[in-house]
């Protein structure tokens, strides 16, 4: 009965996830009374349940900052943002699932059970407060995304890919957990992050050799989550391997997630040696950003080109973190992150769409696009551009105040590399775009010359091309409303 009241007085704060649960419920109901294998009742129920969810979470905006249910749960602001952030992914990247689902006949109810599951590991990751339900909700994401990579089970790409991020995602953990033992050990037998920053104080250990091996230890753990270069051989094969709309869900999820727990990690456990775990941050992130772009420009296969550009990417956001004591810093961050959901999932969708029409994701193969379908051709160059940061589209604006907010708190040498790769990045992005407008016959591939689609090609006929356009809009419009967007994330410090 306690525990009753305890849920109606703390239930509240955790009412969108509580949606997501109460739709997992009735999909499953809803597949074993159906006759049908993929009736469109599953997706209104999932897609519904993430639009109230977002709702409700737009509600509690400003609600004060608090600790439910024995202090495992801490709700503030800075948390919601990264909690929204979570649900419009899987908002966006159901829609481009559908026509996938129904082309390759795969299992529809699995599908949304672990897409809303990892949803649900990721928003509860991003407000977990202590070490046991960190890892658990870390878990519950994780093995829903290893089971999303194989979810093509009969594609033996699928089936590597599956294998090879089940060994180094249970690798990551092993490490990660390792690390928690210490700081449990360390700080007398705490569990809570508050309460063993303060066993660490009481037993004098708090800037111990052991608490900086810990530090490490977490760092390397959320560095796979994050692919940061060394911790990144999973991605390209990952992203290869693994069905497109799965890859579009983890290349955005799983960064936010993992970032959300790293800022809360090293910001409440270890406060006062800021100056270490940010030298070991961007230790991390120059070789990210050299890396991932050089080898994105050497790829012939677009799933494995935006593998590298997406570790290119989270090097970039690290300049955000990096430079959190200034007032501007976790604002970048967060702007930035905003617009590369979009931008990502926009590019991602083009892809998605070429490959159902032509069953090829190789670069090569998308020359002379812009003669069969324009509409597909001025999405992929304005997401393209936006990911590359060409004004006037909003990742112009997203990476210019990031590099301004490192530049402020000093980070000179990585703002210097950040800006000197994201030439490298445009390089390759107009590469693409450049071989879209091929015109000449003789370079054309037998997939464009075969290419269909309807007379109207600039009307919006699938879930695909509307959550296509909705990111394009995203991409380029917030670059014109750029300021009220920083003044939100301003207000969502801890």
């Amino acid at each position: 009965m306690k525990d009753f009241n305890l849920f109606l007085l703390y239930g509240n704060s955790i009412l969108p996830e509580c949606i997501l649960i109460l739709s997992l419920i009735v999909t499953i109901i809803i597949d074993l009374l159906s006759n049908e294998k993929n009736t469109p009742w599953l997706y209104l129920v999932s897609l519904t349940a993430l639009v109230t969810s977002i709702v409700i979470l737009l509600f509690q905006w400003k609600e004060e900052p608090v600790l439910i249910f024995s202090e495992t749960f801490q709700i503030n602001s800075f948390n919601n943002i990264f909690r929204l952030f979570l649900l419009i992914c899987s908002l966006l990247c159901i829609p481009l699932s559908i026509d996938y689902i129904q082309c390759t006949k795969t299992a529809l109810t699995e599908f949304l059970l672990f897409i809303l599951t990892a949803t649900l590991g990721g928003m509860f990751l991003c407000c977990a407060n202590d070490l046991v339900t960190i890892f658990v909700a870390l878990e519950c994401l994780g093995l829903s995304s290893y089971l999303l990579s194989g979810y093509t089970k009969k594609d033996v790409r699928s089936n590597e890919a599956t294998m090879k991020y089940l060994l180094m995602g249970g690798a990551s953990s092993s490490i990660l957990v390792y690390g928690f033992s210490l700081l449990y050990g360390l700080s007398g037998g705490e569990i809570q992050l508050q309460r063993i920053v303060n066993g660490l104080l009481t037993t004098q250990m708090y800037n111990s050799t052991g608490m900086f091996i810990s530090m490490i230890f977490l760092l390397v753990g959320v560095g796979f989550k994050l692919s940061l270069v060394p911790f990144h051989q999973w991605t390209p094969d990952v992203y290869e391997g693994s069905p497109t709309p799965v890859v579009a869900f983890f290349s955005v999820t799983s960064k936010v997630a993992a970032l959300a727990l790293a800022i809360r990690l090293f910001n409440i456990l270890f406060p006062s040696s800021s100056t270490e775990w940010h030298l070991l941050l961007e230790i991390l992130a120059i070789p990210s950003m050299i890396l991932g772009n050089f080898i994105a420009v050497t790829q012939i296969s677009m799933k494995r080109m935006l593998a590298y550009s997406s570790i290119s990417q989270i090097g970039y956001i690290i300049i955000g973190v990096i430079a959190a004591e200034s007032n501007n810093g976790y604002a970048s961050m967060i702007t930035y992150m905003l617009i590369y959901i979009f931008m990502n999932l926009g590019t991602f969708a083009c892809i998605i769409l070429f490959g159902l029409r032509t069953g090829t994701d190789n670069i090569r193969d998308y020359a002379g696009l812009s003669t069969k379908d324009p509409l597909l051709t001025l999405s992929l160059v304005l997401c393209l551009l936006s990911l590359g940061g060409i004004p006037p589209l909003s990742g112009s604006f997203g990476k210019l105040y990031l590099f301004w907010c490192g530049w402020k708190a000093g980070s000179y040498l990585l703002v210097s590399i950040a800006l000197f790769t994201s030439v490298i990045s445009i390089y390759y992005y107009l590469k693409i775009i450049k071989l879209l407008f091929t015109n000449q016959n003789r370079q054309l591939t037998i997939y464009i010359q075969n290419y269909k689609v309807s007379s109207y090609v600039l009307i919006p006929k699938s879930s695909i091309e509307i959550t296509m356009i909705v990111c394009v809009v995203a991409s380029t419009l917030p670059g014109i409303l750029i300021n009220p967007i920083i003044a939100i994330a301003q207000n969502t410090f801890f």
